[in-house]
């Protein structure tokens, strides 16, 4: 789930305006009954004690009492008050064989958050970097909205909708896919939900890679996980807009993204850690996905998720690359923390690279657009060092082996 919600922001202008409404009354009541029974310095004092104090106290409180926004915040951080926000996420990795210069700038862009990210060749399927290699290899986590482009690809290829198709996502608004990627509409994809049914998503969800390994010759990787049946919470609806019931790994995510990439190759990740496997890599194609006539709408709805959405901080201005991306918030109730992601590949051209970056902890500083912010630091580093220069790319292996 990404926020944003008008319906929230409506509220709370609506609730500032009956405070602000209700204050005026008091401040009348106020003035009346002191004209009547004091002088006018007293009642000059008292007006000035009540239009100071704020609107939203409760009665017997002083306008030095924390208001109640506050301690709710408070109280929704601490719910996950053992998973930090800051952590050192880069010194137990081991990175001899890393690509040098995306490793630096992931790990320059991570910073000093609590997460991971992966980093991929979308036209080969290499592993260039794995910052945090523990919470890359976990168990996996519930993708958010991260999902979205998977469900948008499944309507899309089931005729649910064309790339003009409008929803109606809220009383008098409609969307259509593009706009409700770039501003991860929730009501939009669990429409589309609906209407594929379980199994239609489910297809379509494993086609892509999900609930199973993404790797060849991965040892450390885990499978995440997929229902077999809709979610208890939601069903089918909340999987379609948050992930709901679904355990996905940074390793499948930035697969996806590659695909995406590169035209609808789902390539095996290598992650070659010997000189003998960097001197004799070669890629090997998992299958082929044939998306390719439906890809522009997918691309088009990334690409507004990242020049106006909410995947705008990861845009680069200082360079000529076009990144694309998809942002996910929510919260983790299964590994639990709050959960921000962030999947990305660039240049929206010539791709050379694919990113899924993963950030947990206890704030809601944790979020999509975090997420989105480091991917920007990440791409900003790799255009100082000159990386998205043209490069030769191997010639794939087709019909291997799993290799798992």
């Amino acid at each position: 789930m990404d926020f944003g919600n008008a319906d929230f922001e409506v509220h709370t202008v609506k609730r500032r305006k009956n405070e602000t409404r209700g204050k005026s009354a008091q401040v009348l009541l106020s003035a009346l009954a002191c004209l009547g029974q004091s002088s006018k310095a007293a009642c000059a004092f008292l007006l000035a004690v009540i239009i100071a104090a704020p609107a939203s106290a409760a009665p017997g409180t002083t306008g030095l009492a924390k208001s109640s926004p506050t301690r709710t915040r408070r109280s929704s951080s601490s719910r996950y008050r053992g998973v930090p926000t800051f952590a050192d996420s880069f010194s137990g990795d081991v990175t001899t064989f890393d690509d040098p210069i995306v490793r630096e700038a992931a790990v320059s862009g991570l910073g000093r958050y609590n997460g991971s990210v992966v980093a991929v060749d979308p036209n080969t399927g290499r592993i260039l970097t794995v910052v945090n290699q523990k919470l890359a290899f976990g168990d996996g986590y519930i993708p958010c909205s991260t999902i979205k482009p998977t469900i948008a690809l499944a309507a899309l290829e089931e005729n649910v909708i064309t790339r003009d198709t409008m929803l109606k996502v809220s009383r008098r608004k409609y969307m259509n896919l593009t706009e409700a990627m770039a501003h991860s509409n929730n009501v939009f994809f669990e429409e589309l939900g609906r209407r594929m049914g379980f199994d239609t998503v489910s297809k379509y969800a494993r086609l892509l890679g999900l609930g199973e390994l993404s790797g060849y010759n991965l040892p450390e990787e885990h499978p995440g996980a997929f229902p077999m049946a809709p979610p208890a919470l939601g069903g089918v609806a909340r999987m379609s807009s948050f992930g709901e019931g679904i355990q996905m790994t940074p390793f499948q995510l930035v697969s996806l993204a590659a695909a995406f990439a590169n035209g609808g190759t789902l390539y095996y990740l290598q992650y070659p850690r010997t000189p003998e496997e960097i001197q004799g890599f070669q890629p090997r194609v998992k299958r082929e996905l044939n998306i390719a006539p439906i890809l522009p709408e997918i691309r088009e709805g990334m690409l507004a998720a990242v020049l106006y959405g909410t995947g705008k901080s990861s845009y680069d201005r200082g360079g000529d690359e076009m990144p694309l991306g998809k942002t996910g918030t929510c919260d983790d109730r299964i590994a639990p923390s709050h959960i921000g992601w962030f999947v990305t590949y660039a240049d929206e051209a010539h791709p050379k690279i694919a990113l899924a970056v993963l950030l947990r902890g206890n704030t809601r500083r944790v979020k999509g657009p975090t997420a989105a912010e480091v991917a920007g630091r990440i791409y900003r580093k790799l255009r100082e060092q000159n990386y998205f220069a043209a490069a030769v790319h191997p010639v794939a292996i087709t019909g291997a082996s799993s290799g798992n």
